[in-house]
């Protein structure tokens, strides 16, 4: 991908736009990281939780006589330990924004999560005791000890039939299995839909997979002695909200919680809400009144640690003879898990994702999160995203195919235009505000994508015929996404006395480069050398107000917010040297560090001066009481509307009849993030996305048996992506600057992995087109794609 400069970005002589090396990259590959089980806490105890084995349950009877004599156990807790303690509720995501809640009145059902199960367990992989002993390996010998009589219950795994009204109740205060539903309506559809020249109606699934980061959750908390102080150190992506819900739970005021969000090995959605064990260890730290450690291993993470994706659409598009999109129906069935955990935000972002791209003047859209006996599903990289484009975009396949239309003519037919943004789409935007896309040039991402992709060869080579059985197809998929969600987001700049800059943001970092990218947005807004800015994330002490690295909300809000400090900073530290040099700000320009008069010979100071030197050694810099002597801003950044990122990916793919093995011979990816702060982090994001994208469509899946029972709990049967399973990727980029914040960013790390589900699909699908084959859901792994050909031909 090219990183030339363009004119939408920032000037040459500034560090915004420059491919910086990641200064955290030398630390971290040569192993000097800090993960929290990196972190030695003298005379710290292990806890490893004993998981319930069936889906569905009554707790008849929890016995820990033989736990807790077991050598080195040091306390063994279960639900009735714990029962004086709140349930867990994630408040923040569960929350519906007034305006939402105005104008459709989503219904919103609260499941509390009980810290260890109590009267009976809804998945497998539910905690139902804790063993706290001098190390994990007495603590997991001591969970075998663990004498636990289970009664089951009826096992509901399928979303549709969790529906039906003879279903058994997962949650017995609730009426059904219903944890939230939504809908939505712009213009008549009806009438659209009754007068069109063409109708297609599928039934899509994407299927459950795991964010399965390379660092599995861990938490670790000790008490201070003196000040009953409580420090957590979490992998967390909110150390925010972790902290006050900490502080909730055991029923201290926020200020006695410090949570630091150590160096982190990918988050990726899965480490961004609340989960019972960052709330029992901390409890257990002040219990006990000793360190307290817990990481969980592959096997927990893959099946108790929030799932996501899973979802059922019955959509419908209506077009003219033209090929004109004139509306669009969708009934949206979201597998939620267990429990309630962050409400509206997969299935709405879902619902508001749906249209894309398109121009679609009448919609009816309906979306329900239902509760079955699997694991709790929450966002992952994408949130709801891949899921509905994976349904528009196969659909609006199948309406090409219906008119005689090529893919990409039919999608270029409905884009919206440059000349339209802002663009309303008539929908209701996750903050409860009217759906507008601020900026973007969909057209060219197309254009730029179908260019790439030399559709003419394809078409070329699919007429020549198959080759030993290997058949040639080529997909196209666009997105778009709303990025950059609020409330708010912090950045605090400080001078030290050495001249040297300390910026703390209240986002923490789980590989995006932080301490690079937000470094280079001060340096350029403060007028200072790269070298010189240390970048503190996800540390409640450093800011105490934050909200944290989710929703591509990183960049957009912390980098604004950065901007603006930095700015302010700028400013007092020209004042602070007019008063020193006896010149007038107007006179002065700060840059590299060092303030120096405008006029030629003048004086200078450098920011270490100026932030360090009293007039004698050991005195302070005397005021005048209007003017104090730090040098520091604070700034909570908000944001007052989404920048909606975009993209068009394409791939062209090999199919091998005889073994349904696929091979990616070329994907293209063609993105709009507006001004790029660096281009080569951007670069990883994207890739990196992608690569998580191409592991749900061709590899992962998190299967279920009809007992509730996960049958692909560790690796051996859980496929991930190596690198050698992705192919070069073709990049482009194109800028339209946001007109929603002052750096004109918009939000990419989730972009990358939106598409590739959809765009792969559609390329198995064109190039089985010579055996009717209509791809319906995934991992389209050989089997699957094997049986899909055998199928279409009757065989």
């Amino acid at each position: 991908m090219s990183h030339d400069s363009d004119p939408a970005r920032s000037g040459d002589s500034g560090w915004i736009g420059r491919s910086v090396l990641r200064v955290e990259d030398d630390r971290l590959l040569r192993g000097n990281g800090r993960y929290v089980d990196d972190i030695a806490l003298p005379g710290a105890v292990e806890a490893a939780f004993l998981r319930s084995p069936h889906a569905h349950a009554r707790l008849e009877s929890v016995d820990v006589t033989a736990a807790l004599a077991a050598p080195g156990v040091v306390a063994v807790w279960t639900g009735d330990d714990v029962a004086d303690l709140p349930a867990m509720l994630n408040k923040e995501e569960l929350r519906t924004p007034p305006g939402l809640a105005e104008l459709l009145d989503p219904l919103v059902r609260m499941t509390p999560m009980p810290l260890l199960a109590r009267d009976k367990v809804l998945y497998v992989g539910q905690p139902v005791a804790v063993v706290l002993a001098e190390n994990r390996y007495l603590a997991e010998d001591a969970l075998e000890l663990v004498d636990v009589r289970y009664a089951p219950l009826p096992v509901l795994v399928d979303p549709e039939h969790a529906l039906t009204e003879d279903a058994t109740r997962l949650h017995e205060d609730l009426p059904d299995n219903t944890a939230v539903a939504v809908a939505t309506r712009v213009g008549h559809p009806e009438e659209a839909f009754a007068g069109a020249h063409a109708v297609v109606s599928e039934r899509f699934e994407a299927h459950r997979y795991v964010a399965s980061p390379i660092e599995t959750r861990a938490i670790s908390a000790q008490i201070d002695p003196y000040s009953g102080r409580l420090t957590v150190w979490s992998g967390t992506q909110t150390p925010h909200r972790l902290r006050d819900a900490i502080a909730h739970t055991l029923g201290l005021e926020s200020a006695m919680v410090h949570v630091i969000a150590a160096d982190v090995g990918g988050g990726f959605g899965q480490k961004g809400i609340l989960y019972v064990e960052e709330l029992l260890i901390p409890h257990a730290a002040r219990r006990l009144r000793r360190p307290v450690l817990w990481r969980e291993d592959r096997n927990e993470n893959l099946t108790a640690s929030s799932h996501a994706r899973e979802q059922i659409h019955h959509i419908e598009l209506a077009a003219d003879a033209e090929g004109q999109l004139i509306a669009v129906r969708d009934r949206i069935t979201v597998n939620f898990g267990a429990y309630n955990m962050t409400g509206l935000v997969v299935p709405y972002n879902s619902l508001c994702h749906l249209l894309g791209p398109y121009r679609v003047p009448n919609v009816h859209i309906d979306v329900v999160g239902v509760l079955t006996n699997t694991t709790f599903a929450t966002p992952y990289r994408g949130a709801g995203r891949p899921e509905t484009v994976f349904a528009m975009e196969r659909a609006m396949d199948r309406l090409a195919a219906e008119l005689g239309i090529e893919p990409e003519e039919l999608r270029a037919r409905n884009l919206v235009g440059p000349d339209e943004m802002p663009y309303a789409t008539g929908l209701v935007d996750r903050s409860g505000r009217p759906q507008t896309y601020d900026s973007g040039d969909f057209p060219e991402l197309l254009r730029r994508a179908v260019e790439k992709a030399d559709v003419d060869q394809v078409r070329a080579r699919q007429r020549e015929g198959a080759r030993d059985g290997k058949h040639v197809g080529i997909g196209f998929a666009m997105y778009i996404e709303a990025t950059g969600l609020g409330p708010f987001e912090t950045a605090r700049i400080d001078i030290a006395p050495s001249g040297r800059v300390r910026l703390a943001i209240g986002a923490p970092s789980q590989g995006q480069g932080h301490r690079t990218s937000m470094a280079q947005i001060a340096a350029d807004a403060i007028g200072v050398p790269l070298d010189v800015i240390d970048v503190v994330g996800g540390d409640t002490e450093a800011t105490p107000f934050g909200v944290g690295t989710i929703a591509s909300r990183a960049l957009v809000n912390a980098g604004n917010a950065t901007h603006r400090a930095g700015r302010l900073v700028r400013e007092k530290i020209v004042e602070a040297a007019a008063r020193r040099l006896g010149v007038a700000a107007g006179g002065l320009d700060l840059s590299d560090g060092i303030v120096r008069a405008k006029e030629p010979g003048g004086p200078s100071i450098s920011l270490a001066e100026l932030a360090g030197k009293a007039p004698l050694p050991g005195t302070p810099e005397p005021t005048d009481g209007r003017h104090g002597t730090e040098i520091s801003e604070t700034v909570h950044f908000r944001p007052p509307g989404f920048a909606v990122a975009s993209g068009a990916h394409a791939a062209v793919v090999e199919v091998d009849e005889h073994t349904g093995e696929i091979e990616i011979l070329h994907y293209v990816v063609v993105h709009d993030a507006g001004n790029i702060v660096n281009p080569m982090i951007a670069e990883g994001q994207v890739t990196g996305g992608i690569a998580q994208g191409i592991g749900g469509a061709l590899y992962e899946e998190m299967v279920y048996g009809s007992d509730g029972q996960p049958r692909t709990g560790t690796y051996m049967d859980y496929l991930v992506p190596t690198s050698s399973e992705i192919p070069d990727l073709d990049m482009d980029e194109i800028f339209n600057p946001s007109p929603m914040n002052d750096l004109g960013v918009k939000g990419l790390g989730e972009g990358g992995a939106i598409a590739p589900q959809a765009v792969l699909a559609g390329a198995v699908e064109d190039a089985l087109r010579p055996f009717g084959v209509v791809v319906r859901r995934g991992p389209l792994s050989p089997s699957r794609v094997h049986a899909l050909i055998r199928t279409a031909a009757g065989t």
